[in-house]
């Protein structure tokens, strides 16, 4: 462990992994092979299967023939190292199938998230120079489709729902094991394995390069900061984040790379609770929007009589003695006593609802509320944030299983890995997982690092004596939403600022269930067109606000900047404010920029009880 103090406060927090030599033919694909070295015969993925509760058992030598059939496959369409492969599907089988096997063949996937439009697709496609796609249903097919003939790389497209990979294993046959093992020999630990694209503060996708290095490096320090996760008890994992996701990505390797995990691919949350039950997770991950609902289920079912008045005491005992275990090291007698007698009666049917054998559950994606997060560990639901990012490839941080709960914290550097806060504030990081660079784009690529190569993550946050980081905000206004999208605004925003009417468009969602708008109306605009609708051009703003007339024609708008967005980016309500934005009430730069903090704070009310339902 290494710090560095300003006199005041940590600057510097380094967790440093043991001293591993990552070899040069190490890569994702060895992290299979090495799987099926030690348990080949054991399972190594459950596959869902249709129908709640119906799993498919599969083990690594069973795992690894279908990869080995891609792979040949692939090779058979002429895909070889440095090429790039789309996945455009939910988190299932196929998606780690192919995943592998384009890792074995040194060809770089391009993920793209199952609920990107069909133009999202295509820039990333063409900005990757993608030559093939996988689609896994008929609907994403489409998708995909509807844009080919503008995507002058991509020459084909397979959907796995039409039997993708039994084709590929047909073509497969014509490639010996030979050829396959000399595709598998020229792909070395330093080659680029992925491009994930992620949200710009212009709205331009970038795509992070990730190397296959980034993420055997990222698995060993798993196995090092998460060994009694990945490596201990028979672990399962159950997974249903998107494998477009980075976080998701990682704990399925660290999952595969164990002696006995097992991963259980869950496609949809449509059945989550029966599949919970039928698959007995011992960890999952998710983002803070399926704590949310866990959370609401409970609250819901519990109502509003005696029942919701035993349900909310229980939440505040919880929150008590977590709060009292930050502050102080331990809870009071008192408390612990309030804790205890909530236990048989509220805390393990959640717990049973879980699956029964849950140890871990690891938040991440966005902030999850720390209200939230002190009733689950509370209630003995061990709930565990960490912070990271796609240019991380995944966990920079992470709170240390079994130590004192920190409140509000994100835990500390993850091992390979330093923190630091700079002088403005913002979080910076080094480690051999960090990303080398942003795919043909060497401008952002140079902004995001320092002159002594820490990348800079556009986070603001402060590490405290014990090294523990804590996120304050964000140097930019690139959202996060509790479900973990990121959302870059100010494309939205000037989409629906195209009303003829609308001054200011502020589109919101920050650590929220959903995007939003507050709305802001030029006076001078509206005045004639309500004389050219035959409403009233007199009416006061407060009532141009709620006419039903004003609001349809600013939902035309909104519809139209959703169209070009996934449903995760697109604004589901929004508000119209009486009044501006200016100068004069604080609420705008003198450059003329919305200050987007001042705005949240004066219309939090609004937001809490009308845009949004607070949870407590």
């Amino acid at each position: 462990m290494f710090v560095r103090n300003n006199g005041r406060m940590l600057t510097e927090y380094t967790t440093p992994g043991e001293s591993i030599e990552i070899r040069d033919d190490q890569t994702i694909y060895s992290l299979l092979t090495d799987r099926l070295a030690r348990t080949g015969a054991d399972t190594v993925i459950a596959a869902k299967k249709i129908g709640p509760g119906r799993w498919q058992n599969v083990t690594a030598g069973e795992f690894h023939e279908r990869v080995v059939s891609a792979a040949k496959g692939l090779i058979a369409l002429g895909i070889t190292k440095g090429d790039a492969v789309t996945i455009f599907s939910s988190t299932r089988l196929e998606w780690g199938i192919l995943d592998f096997a384009l890792a074995a063949v040194g060809a770089v996937s391009v993920p793209i998230y199952d609920t990107d439009s069909a133009p999202q697709a295509q820039r990333i496609m063409n900005d990757s120079a993608v030559k093939l796609a996988f689609a896994d249903n008929r609907e994403r097919y489409d998708r995909l489709d509807s844009v080919k003939d503008h995507c002058p790389t991509l020459k084909q497209i397979l959907m796995i729902d039409g039997n993708a990979l039994g084709a590929l294993e047909g073509l497969g046959v014509a490639v010996s094991d030979e050829e396959l093992d000399e595709h598998v020999a020229t792909v070395r630990t330093n080659d680029l394995a992925t491009i994930v694209y992620t949200s710009g503060s212009t709205g331009n996708p970038k795509g992070a390069e990730l190397t296959h290095k980034n993420f055997v490096s990222i698995t060993i320090a798993a196995s090092q900061a998460l060994h009694e996760v990945v490596l201990d008890d028979h672990p399962r994992l159950l997974l249903f984040l998107p494998l477009a996701h980075c976080f998701a990505r990682f704990i399925q390797y660290a999952s595969i790379a164990s002696d006995d995990g097992v991963v259980g691919y869950l496609p949809d949350t449509k059945s989550l609770l029966p599949d919970l039950r039928s698959f007995e997770p011992t960890y999952l991950l998710g983002v803070p929007r399926v704590f949310e609902k866990v959370y609401n289920a409970a609250s819901q079912k519990a109502g509003h009589g005696p029942k919701g008045v035993v349900f909310a005491s229980a939440v505040v005992a919880a929150q008590n003695y977590m709060k009292e275990i930050s502050a102080n090291g331990k809870a009071s007698a008192l408390t612990r006593a309030r804790r205890a007698a909530f236990d048989p009666i509220v805390y393990s049917s959640l717990r049973e609802v879980l699956g029964g054998r849950m140890k871990w559950i690891v938040a991440g994606g966005a902030p999850l509320d720390p209200e939230l997060l002190a009733f689950f560990r509370g209630a003995s639901v061990p709930v565990y944030e960490g912070y990271g990012l796609t240019e991380t490839t995944a966990p920079c941080a992470f709170n240390p299983l079994g130590t004192p709960f920190h409140a509000g914290s994100v835990g500390v550097a993850f091992p390979g890995f330093s923190l630091r806060i700079a002088e403005d504030g913002e979080i910076q990081v080094k480690g051999r997982a960090v990303f080398p660079r942003y795919h043909k784009n060497d401008e952002a690529t140079e902004l995001s690092f320092t002159e002594d190569g820490w990348y800079a993550t556009g986070d603001l946050g402060r590490i405290d004596n014990d090294g523990f980081l804590y996120i304050t905000g964000r140097k930019k206004d690139l959202i996060i939403t509790a479900g973990g999208k990121n959302v870059a605004p100010g494309p939205i925003e000037e989409a629906i600022q195209r009303c003829e009417f609308v001054s200011q468009a502020l589109v919101l969602g920050d650590k929220r269930p959903f995007i939003s708008a507050l709305i802001t109306l030029d006076e001078e605009s509206l005045r004639p067109w309500l004389a050219a609708k035959g409403l009233d051009e007199n009416m006061s703003l407060e009532d141009a606000s709620q006419n039903a007339a004003v609001r349809a024609e600013v939902q035309k708008w909104i519809d139209q900047a959703n169209e070009g967005v996934s449903r995760a980016e697109s604004v589901r309500k929004f508000i119209i404010l009486p009044e501006e934005f200016t100068q004069e009430n604080g609420l705008m730069t003198a450059s003329m920029k919305v200050i987007r903090p001042k705005v949240i704070k004066r219309y939090s009310t609004l937001l809490n009880t009308q845009m949004y339902t607070k949870k407590k």
